[in-house]
């Protein structure tokens, strides 16, 4: 069955940041992710990583004034020099928590810019963190989210970001298939992952609707585990679900899905 890990920006949300990393080891999760660790220094998480046992995953580069709405800026032309400084800082903190990959929100498309200076500018930085990020051996995701939830983002489905990938150019840039996302935007969740499942470098999980645990709405994931099983898939499985109650109460689909 899939790697899971534990996403701590949705999960354990009624314990302090640096308190859910026991929680997740708790639960039977060996890996976490999350949206950010910037608030936090590198020392305090690689401290709770290493008590609990856990790897470190993944977490997104910094992505604006998420407090304000902002959800990432790598399509932004006027905060290039932003971005990449954000490069340098989430290098900073993979080097010490560990983890191999890091995630590039595209960000809500700005108003009164035109399309193709969008396309570019999420290109043109998408290969410069490709590039510098390959140097220390970490790993870029792009990650294709939902109109409803978030609307305006710029990266929506599978095929755009296939074809910004190719423009890319880099081998060190992969998707992160959110299969929430993916069933509210395209659907046909099965043979898009076996389609593109060599250009795939991270998958995340909630039901739908609702984005809660597993068994709670309309994906049939004990297909899907399954089938990534047999795709050889040898990746992590995010669950970055809101749980319908508690915590606790929803991680019962792990025993029932066989996957802890």
């Amino acid at each position: 069955m899939p790697r899971l890990c534990a996403n701590l920006s949705m999960l354990f949300t009624e314990l302090d940041f640096l308190q859910r990393f026991e929680a997740a080891s708790h639960a039977g999760f060996k890996g976490v992710e999350y949206l950010f660790p910037y608030d936090f220094s590198c020392a305090q998480i690689k401290e709770q990583l290493e008590a609990n046992g856990l790897t470190q995953v993944l977490f997104n580069l910094p992505a604006g004034d998420w407090a304000k709405g902002e959800r990432g800026i790598a399509c932004h032309p006027d905060r290039v020099e932003e971005f990449r400084a954000g490069v340098d800082l989430a290098i900073a903190y993979a080097k010490v928590l560990g983890n191999t990959q890091v995630n590039c929100l595209a960000g809500i498309r700005p108003e009164g810019i035109e399309e193709a200076v969008i396309e570019k500018t999420f290109v043109d930085n998408l290969r410069y963190a490709a590039d510098k990020l390959e140097v220390e051996g970490i790993g870029l995701v792009m990650e294709m989210i939902n109109t409803l939830d978030i609307p305006g983002f710029y990266l929506n489905t599978t095929r755009q970001a296939l074809a910004i990938r190719e423009n890319v150019g880099s081998r060190n840039l992969s998707l992160q298939y959110d299969i929430y996302h993916m069933q509210i935007m395209e659907g046909d969740l099965a043979r898009t992952l076996e389609k593109n499942l060599p250009a795939i470098g991270h998958v995340q999980l909630a039901d739908n609707p609702g984005r809660h645990e597993p068994g709670t709405g309309e994906i049939n994931y004990a297909f899907l585990f399954r089938h990534l099983d047999r795709l050889g898939y040898q990746g992590w499985v995010g669950c970055e679900y809101k749980p319908l109650t508690t915590t606790e109460a929803g991680l019962g689909w792990l025993k029932t899905h066989n996957v802890i």
